[in-house]
């Protein structure tokens, strides 16, 4: 019961400090932002910058989701962990697809 509410703490304080950490973009992002067409720059890093915010969203959800269904199960630490490691994984790949609309994919795909 006390990872479950060390796990838990964790997870709460992740997400509240995901909206600081999301605010930079990468040294890549930032040359792709200036090599994109004037015009395009504020969109393409806006759609950067949410395609960052719902990869680290799902790796959290997916962890938290993993680690849940670990000790549901009734699984040891070991087990628990590979559940949640899992979840972070899956939850990342899902997050990274499917955080921008139609509009962002465009966009991003004119300016590569």
């Amino acid at each position: 019961m006390k990872l479950a509410k060390w796990a838990s703490a964790a997870i709460a304080l992740s997400l509240l400090a995901e909206p600081a950490l999301a605010a930079s973009l990468g040294s890549k992002d930032r040359a792709r932002v200036a090599r994109a067409a004037p015009k395009d720059r504020a969109e393409v890093r806006y759609c950067l910058l949410q395609r960052k915010k719902g990869t680290k969203k799902g790796t959290i959800i997916g962890a938290a989701g993993g680690a849940g269904v670990g000790l549901v199960a009734g699984g040891n630490l070991g087990e628990t962990a590979l559940a949640a490691g899992v979840g972070a994984l899956a939850g990342n790949q899902i997050g990274r697809g499917s955080s921008t609309n139609r509009v962002c994919d465009r966009v991003l795909a004119r300016n590569r």
